[in-house]
């Protein structure tokens, strides 16, 4: 039923072979069971730590965290997290056990963890421990706590991410009574660090039931980015839209391609609209300058939320520019290059394609067409010799110096002059026509 790889049945078998109680556990048992391959592979057992050590004691033992029964186990370079059975104390700090107490049977150990999918443990001779309805969970499609909802998740606030996380990455439902319990305890997220925030944030958001999650709990989404309060139900009072802000941002994200970078600048592409919301004469909402204001906006947060660089400055760029018309000449689609680069412009096209999807069918094919066109232009663009910057050009800073020019301002402003003129096709990109132009600015 469960095939263990070879690194991970021998951790579980030399416990065994000493006279341990050893199973796989957790999220490898889930996957495993749902035909997926696990990345990670966990065991658990009821040798104390100590014991551990001593089994292991010619392997590379990593102390992870011996303090509450955790060790590493390197066999054949690959990771084996081997935890004692355990029960935890009181979590005074929503987040962590103040004391954990090493137990001797396995079902005690399962009853402290999150959610029945996560809640069985494997051992190849003694079968599947399943002792709070993990499997039919499983084929029901369900996320639900182990034991009380709220005791979960007063226990550890991060674990109301988690929930949104593997039901949006396995497209799973949430049951009902663990969803209640959610949405009351929505606040326990404050005591949660940015960064496992951000973490789960982002594993939301490339699941494929990220649209169900964002429609039915917006209320945790707005805990952890106030900012996107406004959005919930903002009616955008226009034909190109048939949503609120809030759904219509749900429902660019699923079309989006399942990547960090890409769903999070939909998740925020829109997040100034209610800020700079206006009514025309003809009574139809506006949102003029939304993706500047915008941009500033998803950079703020992702600041709060320590994002990496990287990825900070493709969003905010992507937010900025999600709303401007593409070139449909390609002097236009060289310049865009030029200022954005090719990758960028690349993921700008996907987010404007998952944009249109979201919006009302008005002028829908209308814009289709025209991302089309700029789709084709780009190859076509792409498919002649580069001259995106002065960089591409075939005359640099050292031929213009031999020909007496200093380095300076002067320069600069030939060597753009000559990335336009190239651009604009009025100039041929050879290095005689640019030695050529270059003395006619002389």
């Amino acid at each position: 039923m469960i095939q263990i790889p070879e690194h991970a049945l021998t951790v579980v078998e030399r416990l065994e072979r000493y006279g341990y109680e050893a199973y796989v556990v957790g999220g490898c048992v889930r996957d495993s069971l749902l035909g997926r391959s696990p990345k990670d592979w966990d065991v658990c057992t009821n040798a104390l730590p100590e014991e551990v050590l001593r089994v292991f004691k010619r392997f590379h033992v990593i102390k992870t965290g011996l303090q509450h029964g955790t060790v590493t186990v390197m066999v054949s370079h690959q990771p084996v997290e081997v935890t004692t059975f355990r029960i935890d104390g009181d979590y005074s700090d929503n987040r962590h056990p103040d004391s954990v107490n090493f137990v001797s049977r396995v079902e005690d150990d399962l009853a402290r963890r999150d959610f029945t999918i996560n809640a069985m443990a494997y051992n190849p001779t003694r079968g599947l421990v399943d002792a709070f309805g993990g499997q039919e969970d499983l084929q029901a499609r369900t996320i639900r706590c182990v034991g009380e909802p709220d005791a979960r998740f007063n226990e550890d606030g991060l674990r109301i991410l988690r929930a949104l996380r593997f039901a949006a990455r396995y497209n799973f439902s949430i049951e009902t009574e663990t969803a209640f319990s959610m949405h009351r305890n929505r606040h326990l997220l404050e005591n949660v660090s940015v960064e496992r925030i951000f973490t789960e944030l982002k594993g939301i958001l490339i699941g494929e039931g990220a649209l169900s999650m964002m429609q039915a709990f917006p209320d945790i989404f707005t805990i952890i980015i106030p900012e996107l309060a406004p959005a919930v139900g903002f009616d955008q009072c226009n034909p190109h839209h048939c949503y609120d802000v809030w759904t219509h941002t749900a429902h660019a994200v699923q079309a989006g391609p399942a990547e960090e970078v890409l769903r999070l600048a939909l998740l925020l592409h829109d997040i100034a609209k209610p800020a700079t919301f206006t009514r025309g004469e003809d009574g139809k909402g506006h949102f003029y300058n939304h993706g500047e204001l915008g941009a500033a906006q998803a950079r703020a947060i992702l600041l709060r939320l320590k994002s990496d660089t990287a990825t900070l400055q493709a969003v905010e760029t992507l937010v900025r520019e999600h709303d401007s018309m593409l070139p449909t000449t390609a002097p236009g689609m060289r310049r865009l290059i030029g200022r954005l680069g090719v990758e960028r412009l690349q993921q700008l096209m996907a987010i404007k394609q998952a944009d249109i999807s979201a919006q009302s069918t008005h002028e829908r094919e209308q814009k289709v067409a025209t991302l089309r066109a700029a789709r084709l232009l780009l190859e076509d663009v792409l498919d002649e010799p580069p001259a995106f910057s002065v960089a591409d050009l075939a005359l640099n800073g050292r031929d213009l110096i031999t020909m007496g020019v200093k380095p300076g301002p002067a320069m600069g402003d030939i060597l753009k002059t000559l990335l336009a003129e190239v651009q604009d096709e009025l100039l041929d990109n050879t290095r005689a026509a640019l030695e050529a132009r270059a003395k006619e600015l002389l």
